[in-house]
């Protein structure tokens, strides 16, 4: 492993930067990702522990016989990301695999249940690339680069991996293949940053739902801006919001009442240890929900950055 303070005062900065910016895209399923299109330098790698703790109600279909569910659900993300150059432009991908832990609990039927679970969820890749305003560059270069505006593009996959079990109504894992492909705008002014992000979430039919059935999803439709002030190079602090919509389901043949219309609003803070390391807070609510999870979230991570 190279060590950076043989590598000069350039790169050590680098590396700082990119531990503060970098986070696992799925460490938390409500999507809320300040500096997911910011530059990273060619040949930077960044290892990522997240954890997010998430608690309170869940709406379901208003059909459905479940009343006055709510869940408690802890999250631990370990993830990985590499930096390179792709057709002259800056660009990275990454793999993420989360460990997920839940209690849920509401009335069935109108009698108590509760249910726990503990697994592997299905894991996420991503490959982003900066259309413009962020080439390919060397540490050295990176160093000194002057960040204005910067169009992004990325692609997630989430495979079904995850633990799965057709007679549970309640899974880990979707059964099915998730693919986002998403537009990410930056611009800086001074300390300051604005983003904006537009996505769509499609799925594929879940042809083993419970009992054998077959589980269709239409297409979510996600959004999310954040507004940033970088106090220093290492540390900055971020206003967060997002809107989601789509996404009502079909079990065999019959559409259910389950529409999606969410939003949520957050805040992150973000801040370098030192030359290879960095810490990030966050936390957010539900500002409004018609159907899912509508929780409250704190989540923190640890980046440990390196060149190859």
């Amino acid at each position: 492993m190279t060590c950076y303070r043989h590598r000069g005062a350039g790169v050590a900065a680098v590396v700082l930067s990119v531990a503060v910016l970098l986070l696992p895209p799925g460490a938390s399923a409500q999507e809320l990702e300040p500096g997911a299109y910011w530059p990273i330098p060619t040949g930077i790698n960044v290892v990522t522990v997240a954890n997010s703790f998430n608690w309170g109600d869940l709406a379901f279909d208003p059909s459905a016989p479940i009343d006055e569910a709510s869940a408690r659900i802890n999250t631990t993300a370990l993830a990985f990301t590499r930096a390179f150059n792709l057709a002259g432009r800056s660009a990275n991908a990454g793999v993420m695999v989360p460990i997920i832990g839940g209690h849920l609990e509401g009335r069935y039927l109108g009698e108590p249940a509760a249910v726990d679970r503990f697994g592997l969820g299905d894991p996420r890749f991503r490959l982003g690339m900066n259309l413009y305003g962020a080439p390919s560059m060397t540490p050295k270069a990176f160093a000194s680069y002057n960040r204005r505006t910067i169009v992004g593009l990325s692609v997630t996959v989430a495979p079904p991996l995850g633990q799965y079990d057709n007679t549970k109504l309640i899974n880990l894992g979707a059964n099915r293949w998730s693919i986002k492909p998403e537009l990410g705008l930056s611009r800086a002014y001074g300390p300051w940053v604005i983003e904006a992000m537009a996505g769509v979430w499609l799925f594929t039919d879940n042809d083993d739902f419970l009992g054998g059935r077959t589980r269709e999803q239409a297409p979510i439709v996600a959004t999310q801006a954040h507004l940033t002030y970088k106090f220093t190079r290492g540390m900055w602090l971020a206003a967060d919001v997002n809107y989601f919509t789509g996404g009502r389901t079909t079990l065999a043949g019959k559409q259910n009442l389950d529409l999606q219309r969410n939003s949520r609003i957050g805040a992150t803070f973000s801040r370098a240890l030192d030359r290879r390391q960095a810490i990030r807070i966050s936390a957010s609510r539900g500002a409004y929900t018609t159907i899912g999870a509508d929780f409250i979230s704190i989540a923190a991570s640890y980046n440990y950055a390196w060149a190859r």
